[in-house]
């Protein structure tokens, strides 16, 4: 295999330099996310300034990245993020993190800021900064064009910021192609500080397969579990949308802010209503499911403009929270976020929750600046994510994100605000399922489901086979008992997806019959020649997770931001079937949950890492400066 090698980049003083990567630190971390966070801990310093040039970025393919594994077109890009100031991570897929490596480069550090707007070229092993004058102030679809005809080169493939990055919107998300986007923690606002308009990749270097033959075959092994796999055929066909319907019958989702758990005449949502606007399915760098909707906005100013999506979070973000029925408003509403480059899932957090304030009397037309907030107003959800994305009047508070705006319309507002660390809670409503409540509170970046959702919980698994893939049994949708280590063993998976740079839509958590760790195990040493067992990968994944909350507990986390919302304790689901109204999280049954949860993990009940988990990881010497 090729000498991986790490690119650093000060933006103050242009100057760059490669390093080759060690193969104990690929042992360690894998790559992605896994190499990201170390790079993060070694290189931040606590106390820095998410927008100061101090603050280092990363961004960087996982250790398949752009080989013949499946779905192997993941980027991790991160960061101390600006939103919560804790660690900034974010995942997208798409062709950049390959494009990188066949331009070879398998990860990136930027530190300093440019003086003037730049974007980073990346050739062959050549790394130019190049003057983005003329690119700033463009979208996320202009950005790249301009790229492409700049380097003369239509195969070009860019990670770009839209003018919400521009403007330091602290969720601003960094986008590539249509609908990528490295949408959580702010990476985008990170880029904006430092001018960093854009990074654009392209190369022609070879990735050697250690076992060709064998790798070949195990892929075909890999693509029959996925193509028999019914949930994966479902996704080709409809997108991640698919769940909208499942989780509004069951009364899963937030509505109204949280002041429902179901759409009342919802069905203009389900992921059905797409098909008639979509003109076909794509996918990323390697994958055989194509969930991605190809569209062309359906009506009003944008009408006829190509787009891609939208994500079930999307469907979540811009109709059933903010009270929206249609599924054309939410095609407009998802071009434009993406357009702008702001987060869907914060930005329709902030606004519904700017909604209910306003239906409560907390705030008024003074403070929107002569807004009438309202449910269900479609044209005032367009209006708002272009005011978001250019901190125009009310938008500039919401822009800010949950702890800044909580400071300045003052406490009465923090109880309605849904977030956790700072970051916005997701488009479910998990009052009625305690795993997946504990592991959006206790994910490491903040309020988020791609960290550890136990999907393996609705599986309704017989309690024999639950023993077999987990070890323990599993306490089903409604059950508290195993929580804290279902949600841990999660954590895990999660992050060898990340780490390894392929799609974690397609392991065991979404379905028992597809990915596990021994078959991970077996595509590294086919792909790679590197030999690690099921057990080897789990210790990866619990580095990664151990050394992301070490960073956190440096910059002054603790138990407490582990903490549910307060609505989560105080306020029974009012809408649902029979198992699922009338249910909330019980607090000291949640305080046990995240003891079961540290100890899984071999943290105190403070959540602070024990020396023997220290010593055991490896992380007892952190930070170590290798890389």
């Amino acid at each position: 295999m090729r000498q991986q090698e790490i690119a650093y980049v000060n933006l103050s003083t242009g100057e760059t330099e490669k390093k080759p990567i060690p193969e104990t630190m690929r042992r360690k971390y894998l790559g992605g996310r896994g190499i990201d966070v170390y790079l993060l801990y070694n290189h931040i310093t606590p106390g820095t300034d998410p927008l100061g040039p101090e603050n280092a970025l990363t961004v960087s393919a996982g250790f398949l990245g752009g080989t013949l594994a499946p779905s192997s077109g993941r980027c991790h890009i991160g960061a101390k993020s600006p939103l919560t100031g804790l660690i900034g991570s974010s995942n997208m897929g798409g062709f950049f993190a390959p494009e990188m490596r066949f331009a070879g480069i398998d990860h990136l550090v930027v530190t300093g800021k440019a003086d003037h707007p730049v974007y980073l070229w990346i050739n062959n092993g050549d790394i130019e900064i190049r003057d983005a004058s003329k690119l700033w102030g463009k979208d996320t679809v202009e950005t790249p064009a301009l790229i492409r005809s700049d380097l003369g080169d239509e195969e070009v493939k860019t990670i770009c910021i839209g003018v919400g990055g521009e403007n330091l919107v602290r969720f601003a998300n960094v986008i590539s192609g249509l609908k990528n986007a490295a949408g959580r923690t702010g990476m985008g606002c990170v880029m904006g500080s430092k001018n960093l308009k854009a990074i654009a990749a392209r190369g022609g270097q070879d990735l050697p397969v250690a076992y060709t033959e064998e790798a070949l075959r195990y892929l075909e092994h890999l693509l029959k579990l996925m193509r028999e796999n019914s949930l994966l055929q479902e996704q080709s066909r409809l997108g991640t949308a698919m769940f909208q319907m499942m989780m509004d019958l069951i009364g899963k989702v937030r509505n109204r802010n949280l002041q429902r758990n179901q759409l009342a005449d919802g069905q203009g949502l389900y992921a059905e209503n797409i098909l008639k606007f979509s003109s076909g399915t794509a996918a990323c760098f390697g994958c055989p499911v194509h969930c991605r909707h190809r569209y062309q906005v359906p009506e009003g100013e944008y009408k006829g403009q190509w787009a891609e999506g939208p994500e079930w979070t999307t469907l979540g973000a811009l109709g059933s929270e903010p009270d929206c029925r249609r599924m054309e408003a939410v095609l407009v509403g998802n071009y434009l976020v993406n357009k702008y480059g702001v987060d869907s899932l914060d930005f329709g957090s902030m606004y519904s929750w700017a909604i209910e304030l306003y239906e409560k009397g907390i705030t008024n037309e003074t403070t929107t600046g002569g807004l009438k907030l309202e449910w269900g107003n479609e044209q005032l959800i367009y209006e708002m994510i272009q005011r978001v994305a250019t901190r125009q009047g009310f938008g500039d508070l919401l822009a800010d994100g949950p702890k800044r705006a909580i400071e300045k319309l003052g406490e009465n507002a923090a109880y309605y605000n849904i977030h956790v660390k700072g970051m916005s809670w997701l488009h479910t409503d998990d009052r009625m399922a305690p795993s997946h409540a504990l592991g959006v509170a206790t994910a490491s970046r903040g309020a988020d489901h791609l960290r550890s959702r136990p999907g393996s919980d609705a599986h309704m698994l017989p309690p024999d086979q639950g023993e077999k893939l987990f070890g323990f049994a599993l306490p089903g949708m409604t059950g508290y008992e195993n929580s804290g280590k279902l949600v841990r063993w999660h954590e895990l998976i999660y992050a060898i997806s990340d780490a390894l740079g392929v799609c974690k839509f397609q392991a065991l958590y979404m379905s028992p019959s597809v990915v596990s760790f021994a078959e991970y195990a077996q595509l590294v040493r086919r792909v790679t020649g590197m030999e690690l067992s099921a057990a080897d990968l789990m210790a990866v994944g619990e580095r990664i997770c151990t050394l992301e909350r070490m960073f956190n507990n440096r910059e002054g986390a603790s138990r407490d931001d582990d903490m549910l919302p307060e609505r989560y304790f105080t306020e029974p689901t009012p809408l649902g079937p029979e198992g699922m109204k009338g249910k909330l999280i019980e607090r000291d049954k949640y305080e046990r949950l995240l003891d079961e949860y540290y100890a899984a993990h071999g943290w105190d009940n403070s959540g602070l890492p024990t020396g023997e988990t220290l010593a055991r990881l490896g992380l007892d010497k952190e930070p170590s400066r290798v890389i």
